[in-house]
């Protein structure tokens, strides 16, 4: 026969693995507790008739607890499954709990009340869509970091060997000893022909400064040929001159005078042409004395 006071007097004040003690108060992490708060009419253990509500995969159910089955401790707890609609699972937990404490009855169909607005909430969120946040620990990342750095390392590794062979292979150092594939030493060569084809195509061209006229140079020569042939008739016609001064100068004497005489004739004409058009003007007279020595008589003529 269990003495549940004597269990609960154990539980309160020496020692449960269900109690969680914080700042607000005693809760209890037994999961079915009905409440949630470590007290006597709401422990689990410390009551021979009880009754809660559990979840298994969204499913509810209602768990009682009776004096009849303490001795057998597999069957101790009754479960009936609750239905979805909410007044239909009211009705049932009125049905089987009705001649129990109205204690029970009440927080137990409290309980149901929570946990339904719970599922509710969580279809709701479930419709949702939300990013969802991956942790990666530091010590894998790390770990892959440096399995990345040895594959590179070894591929390099191998790349260089493989260059070296092929090298080896051209020059013709193993001779016909050494046996190797034919056609993925073509396809390396084929390689090779279009590396180097990609380098000339991206070779920059070089600029360059060409000539303009062919024959430039040429011509020029044959410019500086004429005008030193000019200076030289220039040196020799002034060398006769100096010989033939005298002549030249009556030349030039003579021309200066007919150039003389061709401008004077020019502003002549001038003069005239301007006379011919104004209006003739009045000359004035002029005196004229004249002596004679025998008489000291003056004529005078008016002109």
């Amino acid at each position: 026969m269990q003495h549940y006071e004597v269990i609960w007097q154990v539980i309160r004040h020496n020692h449960c693995s269900y109690m969680a003690k914080i700042t607000t108060g005693i809760f209890c992490r037994n999961e079915y507790n009905v409440t949630g708060i470590c007290n006597r009419s709401s422990c689990p253990l410390a009551n021979s008739r009880y009754a809660t509500i559990c979840d298994h995969d969204g499913v509810f159910y209602l768990y009682m607890k009776s004096i009849e089955r303490a001795h057998m401790p597999n069957k101790l707890w009754e479960r009936v499954k609750l239905p979805r609609n909410y007044e239909k699972a009211l009705e049932i937990i009125d049905k089987h709990l009705m001649y129990w404490p109205k204690f029970l009855v009440h927080k137990t169909k409290q309980r149901l009340t929570k946990m339904t607005q719970m599922r509710i909430r969580m279809r709701k969120l479930a419709l949702k869509t939300r990013e969802k946040i991956m942790t990666t620990p530091r010590k894998e990342k790390k770990r892959e970091a440096r399995r990345e750095k040895k594959a590179e390392k070894a591929a390099v590794l191998e790349k260089n060997i493989e260059k070296e062979l092929l090298e080896r292979l051209r020059k013709g150092v193993y001779g016909d000893i050494y046996n190797y594939p034919v056609k993925e030493y073509e396809k390396v060569l084929e390689m090779d022909s279009l590396q180097a084809a990609n380098e000339d195509e991206e070779e920059e061209p070089e600029i360059e400064y060409v000539e303009g006229y062919d024959g430039l140079e040429e011509e020029l020569e044959d410019d500086i040929e004429d005008f030193g042939g000019l200076a030289m008739n220039r040196v020799r016609a002034i060398g006769d001159n100096g010989e033939d001064g005298d002549e030249d100068e009556d030349d030039d004497a003579e021309v200066d005078r007919k150039r003389g005489r061709k401008e004077s004739s020019l502003a002549l004409r001038n003069v005239e042409k301007g006379d011919a058009g104004s209006k003739p003007k009045k000359r004035a007279k002029v005196l004229v004395e004249v002596e004679h020595e025998d008489a000291d008589e003056r004529q005078t003529a008016v002109h």
